[in-house]
């Protein structure tokens, strides 16, 4: 799911800042402390899933270096070793020397993530907000269709030159890339929206194989993810309803069998 892993970004001159230090890998974590030696000013992360923060702590153990960042509000798929000395905050600078690394809250993907524009290059650390070459799973309840929309929308409000994602390439044409990322988005639950209103009433499982039958059958587990956060903001939208609600729902998002059936509105 994270292709060839997590990418670490060193950013600044004098003073270095660690961007997702990434899993707690000793070599990995020997390679970055040796990169910064006794520079590393603040160690930063776009949020605190597993691949991305757990190394945070042993580097700061061995630097000193205070950590960044925001906790989430749920619990599940957490690094709970992450705990901040500072507090990320929207539109918040991070001390990098000569540089500015200004942190964007970005919600989504999962309520805690920032992303990181480089002000100096333009250059925006996307975190999981946006991957090279693939899409983004929003897994409710961390994760929220509308909000990371809106969050893609805010990106380009800062009119970045390029986009570095914690996982595959650099990403040179961001505006194109984001647009249509959102396209994508969109098309996918307009084609959610006709398949529950071809079927009438349907199950979250019945409806997977008709809106995602573009995606190979090996990965709608992780789609069914991405389908509940689209049904979710349908709903929200006053587009389809729930009709077997049973005001458990904050569990159930949590579990793989959210029991529910929907209808269009």
């Amino acid at each position: 799911m994270t292709a060839a892993g997590t990418n670490s970004y060193v950013v600044g001159r004098e003073q270095l800042v660690v961007v997702d230090p990434g899993p707690a890998i000793d070599s990995h974590i020997d390679a970055l402390a040796a990169q910064v030696g006794d520079r590393l000013a603040a160690i930063v992360v776009t949020h605190t899933h597993p691949d991305h923060s757990p190394a945070a702590k042993p580097l700061a153990d061995r630097t000193g270096a205070p950590l960044y960042g925001a906790l989430s509000y749920h619990e599940h798929f957490q690094d709970h070793t992450f705990a901040p000395d500072h507090v990320l905050v929207h539109d918040s600078c991070v001390p990098a020397g000569d540089m500015s690394l200004r942190a964007i809250h970005t919600p989504g993907h999962v309520d805690n993530h920032f992303c990181f524009l480089l002000e100096e290059h333009r250059i925006i650390m996307a975190g999981d907000h946006l991957m090279q070459g693939s899409t983004v799973v929003i897994a409710p309840p961390q994760g929220d269709m509308a909000e990371y929309i809106l969050s893609l929308q805010r990106l380009l409000e800062y009119q970045p030159d390029s986009i570095a994602p914690a996982h595959g390439q650099m990403m040179t044409q961001p505006a194109q890339e984001v647009a249509a990322l959102i396209k994508h988005r969109h098309a996918r639950e307009e084609k959610i929206f006709d398949v529950c209103e071809a079927m009438g009433e349907a199950s979250t499982d019945a409806l997977l194989p008709r809106a995602y039958d573009d995606v190979d059958v090996s990965l709608h587990g992780i789609a069914r993810y991405s389908l509940l956060a689209h049904l979710l903001k349908l709903e929200r939208d006053q587009r389809v309803v729930r009709i077997n609600s049973n005001g458990d729902e904050d569990r159930l998002l949590d579990s793989a069998d959210a029991p529910w059936q929907w209808r269009c509105c």
